[in-house]
């Protein structure tokens, strides 16, 4: 699904991305570990061509990224959801989600918001997956910073992208909030076999979601493997200088699970 080979990027004289090479299969959560400028974003963002990576090739969903002149018909394959959020407060919770249809219709429809009467019950579907259908008329500047973020997961699925990118998606979360939202991505893409590649800061959480984990360090791949297999040793190379890796709380992460119905209302 998406296949990276010795992908660079400067910015300037200065190198963030080192010669990546990347396999991620159709249907796989991955999570990309590493310090603040260790190449995290700048990845996900050459992916969908937020950024332009200097060289190296690049395959999404069978399109050639670094030479698709239509970065729209790449972005459609491969939906984003940011870290702040990203939606417009004024507009509904509905009309948000409606905007990750855009892509697939006219520019008339998408100037005047006249969306088809199949994008309304997409956007609900991809509501109800995140559980805040009963919220879809209110305006989105009324919900909770959890809530809006379910939004952003919502607005992605209604693209019907064949690939998610998650750029630190639950940086600014308490951890059950933030785990209530992975818990959301996770099972919605797993359920429709999307595949998801999530940075994250926390590696208690890339333990508990990801059925992969790659590291990052100086813009070089460090790590690739399990979940499971990650070792202490492996994390000293991720995050070399830190006594500590960063974690979402201070327990374990096997001591903090907590089941998602007694948080749900909470986010």
């Amino acid at each position: 699904m998406i296949s990276i080979r010795q992908l660079t990027k400067h910015y300037g004289p200065n190198p963030v991305l080192r010669g990546i090479d990347l396999e991620v299969a159709a249907g796989e959560f991955v999570v990309v570990l590493g310090q603040s400028g260790a190449g995290k974003s700048t990845l996900l963002r050459c992916i969908n061509r937020l950024v332009q990576a200097d060289s190296g090739t690049l395959s999404v969903a069978g399109i050639d990224a670094l030479a698709c002149r239509d970065t729209s018909v790449l972005r459609r394959q491969a939906a984003m959801i940011f870290q702040h959020h990203n939606v417009v407060p004024r507009l509904s919770v509905l009309k948000n989600v409606l905007t990750g249809c855009l892509g697939a219709v006219s520019t008339l429809t998408s100037i005047m918001q006249l969306f088809r009467r199949e994008d309304v019950a997409l956007a609900m579907q991809c509501l109800e997956r995140v559980e805040l259908a009963h919220k879809a008329r209110e305006r989105t500047d009324s919900l909770s910073g959890g809530q809006m973020q379910r939004v952003g997961i919502a607005r992605a699925l209604a693209q019907r992208p064949k690939v998610i990118l998650a750029d630190e998606p639950v940086a600014s979360l308490d951890p059950k909030t933030a785990r209530l939202v992975l818990q959301y991505l996770r099972d919605a893409t797993r359920e429709l076999g999307i595949t998801v590649l999530c940075n994250l800061h926390q590696v208690d959480y890339a333990r508990e979601f990801g059925d992969r984990i790659v590291g990052l360090a100086n813009g070089k791949l460090v790590y690739d493997g399990s979940a499971c297999s990650m070792t202490e040793d492996d994390l000293q190379r991720i995050y070399p200088g830190q006594t500590t890796a960063p974690q979402g709380a201070t327990a374990r992460a096997d001591e903090l699970i907590t089941p998602v119905a007694q948080v749900r209302a909470q986010a």
